[in-house]
């Protein structure tokens, strides 16, 4: 009872209710001035039109055209109008032109790193073309003086980073999706504290949709009693609003500009196991030393502007050069952001590259697969060249609808060759590329249309690393707790299951 008592006054219920009375409100508009029905019906449908083809003629991605339009012929009345309010992702002219003000700071702050991509070139002009292809359209260059260490399941992340953390002089920076008060965190945030105490400027953001069921209101006035600089990312409002569909999905800490996290792996107890949600939960992160970590301090750094509204000068963050060079040559790392405000789709044609230009194999791990047409070419393409395509996906999905519409891209992709396989302990949420011994990456970017069209997400993409054999051997050892998926198991599935993904994955790209 006092959970329903508790529920019933969280601020999440608040957020629905609020919404529900705005719907009802707008439905007894409608009753109201019913006389003027014809009229209403008809603005309806003109908007409705107009919407339609100003989302054909968008740059979203064809399968989330399809996705809106559908309910919006269906439901003329409200269809048009529930677009304008929640489904189109655009910004205001102001906050554009403040992300446009960060975006041009990144650059600043990341010069071209051409010596680099002429070296890499030399040994393999591929590999140089995809690195040339983040630095120019994501505006984050390669490094060669870094160092990556892979850590393959979240006990050990979190213990790396309590290392870490305890070692930090400066500042400390943390963004992540979701922070939940209990073991991980509150042992994060009594180093937290101590630091705060020595004098080093901690800095914390983390995104309100994500910690809305994790974290209590107003917590980020209790980090900032505490002597921790806090921002909240896109605070919920109980209006309809289309800043509900941008979120910020990234995981990142970094320590005093020379070590760097991302990865997976939220601040929760559920990513270290300390409980089970959905069986054992599989996870994984990269920490990376040297040069490269400056790419994710600009990273940090643009975010915190644009959340504070502030021009900071990122150089007096920049650690010594000199201090990152030493011993920590490992082949080439580059970090990278993707934002759903510039129309560059990285995370995905990250992604696509790998798959496009590998020879011999391409071994993924994905929480999610709900991917579109370019995606699902790729994957079969190679398999059907001859190139072993395999996928890690959870066997216990963390919300079902989004775990069956994962499972109606199965047959496609088997049939195309590819090798499917869950992981029977329970759930993956480790987001991870290895392809031909030569190329890893380690992000957030989940193989999901909100990963890779509507959040903020980072990664790490890595060329002729010591961490890329690591993720290679991980993913073989993983592959030991998986059941494939065959043929003969997509035949046995049951009529209505099938109807039921069928229907559910034409409304993916909204999930």
């Amino acid at each position: 009872m006092k959970y329903i008592v508790k529920f019933l006054f969280h601020r999440a219920c608040f957020l629905v209710l609020a919404i529900l009375v705005q719907l009802f409100v707008f439905i007894g508009v409608i009753v109201k001035f019913y006389d003027y029905f014809a009229y209403f019906y008809a603005a309806s449908l003109i908007i409705s039109l107009v919407v339609i083809l100003f989302i054909l003629n968008s740059k979203s991605n064809p399968v989330y055209k399809i996705a809106w339009i559908i309910p919006i012929l269906l439901f003329p009345i409200f269809g048009g109008l529930f677009y304008i309010f929640i489904g189109n992702n655009k910004l205001s002219k102001r906050a554009r032109q403040r992300m446009k003000s960060i975006s041009d700071k990144t650059r600043e702050a990341l010069k071209p790193k051409q010596q680099i991509l002429d070296e890499m070139k030399l040994s393999n002009e591929i590999a140089a073309n995809q690195s040339r292809y983040i630095q120019d359209y994501a505006y984050y260059p390669p490094y060669c003086n870094t160092f990556t260490e892979y850590l393959s399941i979240g006990e050990i992340k979190f213990e790396r980073l309590k290392e870490e953390l305890k070692k930090a002089k400066k500042f400390i920076f943390l963004e992540y999706f979701i922070i939940e008060e209990g073991i991980m965190w509150n042992s994060i945030l009594d180093i937290l504290k101590e630091k705060v105490k020595e004098g080093v400027d901690v800095r914390v953001i983390y995104d309100d949709a994500g910690c809305i069921l994790k974290l209590p209101y107003g917590y980020d006035k209790k980090l900032e009693s505490l002597g921790i600089k806090c921002c909240i990312f896109n605070p919920l409002v109980p209006l309809l609003s289309t800043r509900f569909n941008t979120r910020d999905h990234r995981k990142i800490a970094i320590i005093d500009g020379h070590t760097g996290f991302t990865g997976g792996i939220n601040l929760a107890d559920e990513y270290i196991n300390e409980y089970e949600r959905f069986g054992h939960w599989k996870d994984t992160a990269i920490m990376v030393k040297g040069e490269a970590v400056w790419s994710m301090t600009v990273m940090f750094l643009s975010m915190w502007d644009y959340l504070k509204g502030i021009d900071e000068d990122f150089e007096k963050f920049k650690p010594d050069i000199a201090s990152c060079q030493k011993g920590c040559r490992d082949g080439y790392v580059q970090p990278y952001a993707d934002s759903p405000l510039d129309d560059e789709t990285v995370g995905e044609v990250v992604y696509l590259n790998l798959i496009n230009k590998a020879r011999k194999y391409v071994y993924i791990t994905t929480p999610y697969l709900i991917i579109d047409n370019e995606m699902i070419t790729a994957l079969t393409s190679a398999a059907k060249g001859g190139v072993d395509v395999r996928i890690i996906t959870p066997h216990c999905g963390d919300k079902w609808y989004v775990h069956e519409v994962t499972r109606s891209y199965y047959k496609i992709l088997v049939e195309g060759g590819v090798k499917i396989y869950e992981y029977t302990p329970g759930f993956i949420h480790s987001k991870t590329f290895v392809v031909d011994d030569e190329y890893g990456v380690v992000g957030t970017i989940n193989m999901d249309y909100r990963s890779l069209f509507l959040h903020f997400e980072c990664g790490v993409w890595m060329y002729n690393c010591s961490s890329v054999g690591d993720i290679k051997e991980d993913f073989i050892k993983t592959l030991e707790m998986c059941q494939e998926i065959t043929l003969k198991d997509l035949k046995q599935v049951k009529w209505h299951k099938t109807l039921i993904r069928m229907i559910l994955r034409i409304f993916a790209p909204l999930m």
